[in-house]
Order: C-alpha cells, then structure tokens, then sequence
C-alpha cells in the first residue's frame, strides 16, 4: 500500500516531505521493531515518549513518523532524512485508523464479539470460542492467558493488543479462514483507543467492581471507559448485559445496540435458576421465552454459570441453535488457572487468578459453600507491585475473614519491595490467622506439606501465569507446577 492511500485513513493536521510512491511496509509505534518501509508511530507512554525516537527509527528505514507534539522533533529532521513529517491531533487514534486502513480493515471481515468486565472475561471468551468451534465456525481467541488463530496458540503480552499488532492478528484470522472472533477488551484498551474503529457485531458485559484505580483513578471513569464499548455499538449489534450488577443501565443508557439480558432476576431475558456446584462441576437451568435448557459444566461456582449463560445469549443472538450451545458448553475444557482444581485425594487445592478484591470474595464464598464446615480453607495470596494499592487491605480483610488460615506471600512484586506490599495486605486484616511467607514456591510448599487431609487450599492471584515478575525481570514460576510437585512429595 502506497503511503499517500494509507493516509487517506487518518485525520492529518500536517504533512511535510515526500508522501508519493512510498509503499508501506509495517506500521510501528515501537522503534526497535521498525524496519524499511516502516511508518513510525510516535506514542506518549507511561515512562516514554516515542517522539524521542523518530531520528532512530527514521535511521532505521522508516519512510514517515506520525507524530502529535509538533516541536518534539524539529522539521530539518524530516526533510535531511528525506522522511514525511504527519502531524496528528492524537498519536493513538492514528495508530488505530492507520492499522485499521494498512490491514483492510480486517475486523468488518469478521464477526467479533468484545467482552469486558472486571471478572468473567477470560472464561466466557473460552466458552465462546469453544461453542464456536462446536458448531462450525472456525474461530480465533484474543485474551489474557493467549491469542488463537483456529487451534494455533499465540503468545499475548497484553489483555488487548495495541492498535497494530490486534489488526494483524484480525488480517491473519482471515487469512487462515475464519469467520469470528473473541475478544476480551479491557478498560484500558477501550481509554487508550486500541479498539477504535473496530466492528463488533456483540458485546457483552460481565461485571464491574473497583479495579484499576492507579490508571483511572476513579470508578466512575472506570465505569465511563467500559462504557466506551457499548457507546460506540451499532443498531446492528447486540448488547449481552448482566442484569444482576447494579450500573448496567449507566453502562448502557447509550448504547443503539438491541440489548439482552442475563442473570438470576426475574426479568432477564436469559434468567439463570437451580444452581449447584460441587468440585466435580456445575449444573444449572436457563429459561428464554417459553424455552428451558439443563445446563452443565466442568467449570466450578455461581460465577461460571453467569459466564456459560453470557456466552449462551451472545451465541443465540447470532443464530446458533440454543440446544448446540448447551451441549457444547458440557464439553468446553478447564480454563487454566480459573477455579482450577488440583489433586485427586482428600487435600484438595485450587489454583485461580483472582486478583481483585471482589474475585477473591467469590472464589472464597464458592469453596465455603462447597466445603460447608466440613473442609479446613487456608488461603495463599499476595498482591501485584506497582498496581491499585487501594485494593490490598480490602483482600487482606476478605481473606483472613473467609479463610480458616491464610498465608500472605509475593505476587508478581515488580519493582516495589515485596514486603511493602506485604504490609499493606496486613493493614485490612482483623483475625489473628495469618503468617507471612514471602517467597511464593516457599509459601506453597510448607502449606501443601503442613495442611492437613481434608482441607482445601486456595492458591490466588496468578492463575494461568507461568511467570513471577521481580524487578523487571520475569522468571519461570507456575503455581499449577509448584502446587503438583510439592502434592506429589
């Protein structure tokens, strides 16, 4: 694609230099990927500026930067170099209609469904891949644990991609033949305009809590940015709502979507009743209209039937038959580190991301009503480095007052001193039940070694991760592999 059509996709306040016959490579916004041809996108991150890197990624091929801070790079730059200068209003928004345009603007090609939500997301994104697949559509998966193109795994770095990198994985799906895809979409995609520009014929909304306070500082703009997705919906799309969480009608006043509802209310249009779990599974019942479906799961707890019944209503909505659904709902696989149950005998332990406050609540209220009084509930957990603070005390107070024994250790600590964040978890926690063991393989291991028969251990916070990130650097660290080896001991 010449450089001249490419621009033809993006709002330009200014070019200057040579735009003719210059076919584009690659879009880039980081400068170490830029290669010949390139068209370097100049972000402002959170501890970098991209316009600090324009000379370097015009040395390295680049044929133009687009840039919106017009006197971080001086126009002699451009011109020695024989680069085109774009001048944008919004560095972010370009990359978005930049990639959208360069790739052909893969997402109309598709059918995509968008799930955001604190919690949820990841699982209901794996049911609905799977009851694609189930009934004929080929499928690919954009999300936290992996990126799927069909049955091909993708690492992900990101819940949602940046703008370029999420177009290409569309560009690649169609290219390997498949007719929809599934996306988790997170709050900061949604801020950063990521997903701008995208065409999603469903979204779905699983729930909200407090999350994400360092970036958004609030939880009404918490709240505004889910709501992004659902304003921007068209009168073709669908809107699959919880009916059960109390700002879905903020989140959706505004939407042009056709609105369905999910939940355990009376009004929803897919109500959810009869539910029961134990650690085998969980079954539950689903009416719509005048239909009844008997529904079951591998998956554990009162949220996973939300999750299945999401899934259900975004499926249904695009014309796959109810009965299929349900069918390939019995057979949709254990997410990793979801609810993930570890061992056969009578020390059972459970491996689950949950990472918020509200999560955790969850997961602890699913084991008690599982275990009634009959099972001791020790909890492993600590919190993130470098993330909402505001959450630690609250997972410390629901912890120490869900758990029988809790063992405070280290997340993923990042740059911060583990025991700081160690500290904070200590200030929510009212119950003398506690003891700290920093080291998370140390924590697990005495746990699993001292924890007697018929107990259940809970191990939070990491779930799928197979990495625990310290000082910048990520090490090998899977609390399934950890969990299993010190159980087999």
């Amino acid at each position: 694609m010449e450089l001249t059509e490419l621009l033809n996709s993006v709002n330009v306040v200014q070019v200057l230099g040579e735009v003719q016959r210059q076919d584009v490579g690659s879009i880039e916004y980081d400068s170490r990927k830029v290669k010949k041809n390139s068209v370097f996108v100049a972000i402002k991150g959170y501890s970098t500026d991209g316009h600090n890197f324009v000379l370097d990624a015009i040395n390295k091929g680049a044929i133009a930067a687009v840039i919106e801070n017009d006197k971080a790079v001086p126009d002699e730059i451009f011109i020695h170099n024989k680069a085109a200068k774009i001048l944008v209003n919004n560095s972010r928004l370009a990359l978005s209609e930049l990639s959208k345009g360069f790739y052909k603007d893969p997402s109309s090609r598709l059918k995509n469904i968008a799930i955001t939500g604190t919690n949820g997301k990841t699982t209901t994104a794996f049911y609905l891949k799977h009851i694609l697949e189930n009934t004929g559509n080929k499928s690919g998966l954009i999300g936290t644990i992996a990126n799927y193109i069909g049955d091909l795994k993708i690492e992900s770095k990101l819940t949602t991609p940046e703008a370029n990198d999420l177009n290409s994985l569309l560009y690649e799906m169609i290219s390997q033949a498949c007719t929809h895809n599934v996306m988790e979409v997170s709050s900061h995609s949604l801020v950063l305009n990521r997903v701008h520009g995208l065409d999603f014929r469903c979204g779905i909304f699983t729930n909200i809590t407090s999350e994400h306070l360092d970036f958004h500082s609030t939880f009404e703009n918490y709240l505004h940015a889910k709501k992004i997705l659902f304003d921007n919906l068209g009168e073709k799309s669908f809107a699959i709502i919880n009916a059960d969480d109390s700002n879905s009608h903020t989140l959706t006043k505004s939407t042009k979507a056709k609105m369905i509802t999910y939940g355990v209310s009376d009004s929803a249009d897919y109500k959810i009743y009869n539910i029961r779990y134990d650690l085998s599974g969980t079954k539950f019942n689903i009416s719509s209209g005048s239909n009844e479906y008997s529904v079951s799961t591998s998956l554990i707890g009162t949220f996973n039937a939300y999750n299945a019944t999401a899934a259900m209503a975004a499926a249904n909505s695009l014309g796959i038959d109810a009965e299929k659904i349900a069918s390939a709902i019995k057979s949709a696989p254990q997410v990793p580190g979801r609810f993930e149950v570890i061992g056969s005998g009578s020390k059972k332990i459970i491996v689950d991301y949950s990472h918020t406050a509200d999560s955790l609540k969850q997961a602890l209220l699913a084991v008690r009503d599982i275990v009634k009084n009959n099972m001791k509930v020790i909890t492993i957990f600590g919190c993130g480095g470098n993330r909402d603070k505001t959450k630690r005390p609250e997972m410390g107070r629901i912890a120490s007052e869900l758990s029988d024994d809790i063992i405070i250790t280290s997340d993923n600590p990042r740059s911060e001193d583990p025991f700081q964040i160690i500290g904070d978890i200590k200030t929510g926690i009212v119950k003398d039940n506690f003891k700290v063991i920093e080291n998370r393989e140390e924590a697990i291991a005495l746990t699993v070694k001292s924890a007697p028969d018929n107990s259940v251990i809970l191990i939070a916070g990491k779930g799928h991760e197979d990495y625990q990130e310290i000082n910048g650097v990520r090490n090998h660290f899977s609390d399934q592999e950890t969990a299993r080896k010190y159980l087999n001991e």
